[in-house]
């Protein structure tokens, strides 16, 4: 029983993997081959209803040719054989009357007839057994019993006439009885042969009645199989297309065909990733501050590393936002932000040139792209107006006593200063870059270190090629107006 399931498993394993190769040979055909596949397959079953058919017609012909070469010309001469023995008897008594010379060439020219139909059955093509010999033998004794006793009865008393009668009797019966024999052969050879024909008609009809029905079965299930496949292709397309127009640029057409719908489908992949980028990009604007984003600040990145240009990158965070924002709401919060942006957007117009860049990467974050001779100015603007103008975004007894209360994060009651401005600035003077993703791994570690430390400051990275550790990194905080430098 064991042997026996694993067999039936093993079995059908076999057959799902044949099942799973023929569907992905079917997807892997291009439209030509599979319009092409689909009139094989009704060619193919046109040339086995034909050849079918011909077979049988062939059958048919070769019986009905049997029978009117063969078993009807036996019928036939077997007919007229009977006839030539009775007339020559006829011919012979008449000699015995009348004993003319006429008279018996007529009964010579029966004999001559007969001869000639015993050879037109020898001549017959198919090879049939009949007893065409012995009738030919005993015809022959027939014709010396007819002359024989033409002559001995002439004249003769009426015992010898009677012994006559009885020799002719006996050899007609004899005669007769062959040729009858041969004809009842060559009939129910006739009748075997017009059944078989029947038969074969009726089953032909049948089997051409079953192979086109399901050859139209299997013609319409192609056509329908073939037609669905590429009808559901191009439906899968429009519905992509759909979905691509509305904005949905991350819908992909489960099409599994490897034909040119296939491949139509691929571009549409792929346009829709370009159409997306595209999108992000024109989006990528933040709708508070109006300024571009992520996807904005790697290319400008890519394109300023690309031409080794002089970049200061400096990455902002507004400190203690989220105190303020948990204490104010969310309205002040942005309120703030947007305070932040203007204070960046003045600063580097009034100190920075025509192609610094200005991004909000989300949040309290920003970023601001510059050249590494004057990076320090708009750092130190911004900071200076910041400080200044941020505390009026406070209550008045929150600002008078330099901090606000809140939760930290452990649900713990926390005093938390005044938002201030920490900077990390990241600039290719001393070390190469490759990629923007450097800058902002570099930027991010001094964000944090800057974070850690009280008030507004900007950190400016100055690690030479090679080095990873944090000295020559210079601290530059503004406070009371008053720049300070901290070697770190």
């Amino acid at each position: 029983m064991d042997e026996d399931r694993k067999l039936d498993i093993n079995e059908g394993k076999v057959v799902d993997r044949l099942v799973e190769f023929i569907i992905s040979y079917f997807f892997r055909l291009n439209i030509a081959r599979k319009l092409m596949l689909g009139y094989s397959s009704l060619l193919a079953l046109l040339v086995i209803i034909s050849v079918y058919a011909l077979i049988n017609l062939n059958r048919l012909n070769a019986l009905n040719t049997s029978i009117i070469k063969t078993d009807l010309p036996v019928i036939d001469a077997s007919e007229k054989m009977i006839d030539v023995i009775l007339a020559q008897e006829l011919y012979a008594r008449r000699y015995l009357i009348l004993g003319t010379s006429d008279v018996f060439n007529l009964f010579l020219e029966k004999k001559k007839e007969f001869e000639q139909l015993i050879d037109q059955i020898k001549a017959i093509p198919e090879e049939r057994n009949f007893p065409v010999d012995k009738i030919a033998s005993l015809h022959k004794q027939y014709i010396d019993t007819l002359l024989n006793g033409a002559k001995s009865s002439r004249g003769s008393s009426s015992s010898i006439a009677k012994e006559f009668d009885d020799q002719i009797k006996v050899q007609q019966e004899k005669i007769i009885g062959a040729i009858k024999a041969m004809t009842a052969a060559a009939l129910q050879d006739q009748i075997e042969k017009t059944g078989m024909t029947a038969t074969i008609g009726r089953i032909a009809f049948k089997a051409s009645t079953v192979l086109c029905g399901l050859g139209f079965i299997f013609s319409l299930a192609a056509a329908m199989i073939i037609t669905s496949n590429i009808s559901g292709a191009i439906k899968k397309l429009k519905f992509a297309t759909g979905m691509i127009s509305k904005g949905q640029f991350d819908h992909k057409p489960d099409i599994r065909n490897k034909d040119e719908l296939g491949d139509l489908a691929k571009a549409f992949v792929s346009m829709g990733k370009r159409l997306k980028r595209l999108e992000e990009m024109y989006l990528d604007t933040s709708p508070l501050t109006r300024l571009p984003g992520g996807i904005a600040i790697e290319s400008v990145m890519n394109k300023r590393i690309a031409t080794n240009s002089s970049i200061a990158f400096c990455l902002m965070d507004i400190d203690n936002f989220k105190a303020y924002n948990d204490r104010y709401g969310y309205a002040k919060g942005n309120e703030l932000i947007q305070t932040t942006a203007d204070i960046i957007g003045k600063a580097v117009i009034e100190h920075g040139n025509e192609h610094d860049f200005i991004g909000h990467i989300g949040g309290d974050d920003f970023v601001v792209i510059t050249t590494q001779d004057i990076y320090s100015n708009i750092c130190e603007a911004i900071i200076k107006t910041f400080d200044e103008t941020i505390p009026d975004f406070y209550e008045t007894k929150d600002r008078e006593r330099g901090y606000i209360i809140g939760e930290n994060r452990q649900g713990e009651n926390v005093s938390f200063p005044l938002a201030t401005i920490s900077i990390a600035v990241v600039t290719n003077a001393k070390r190469k870059f490759f990629n923007h993703i450097q800058f902002g791994e570099v930027a991010a570690e001094l964000k944090e270190h800057a974070k850690s430390m009280t008030g507004s400051l900007f950190l400016v990275d100055q690690r030479e090629e090679d080095q990873g550790t944090r000295k020559d990194r210079k601290l530059i905080r503004l406070q009371d107006n008053q720049s300070v430098s901290e070697a770190n």
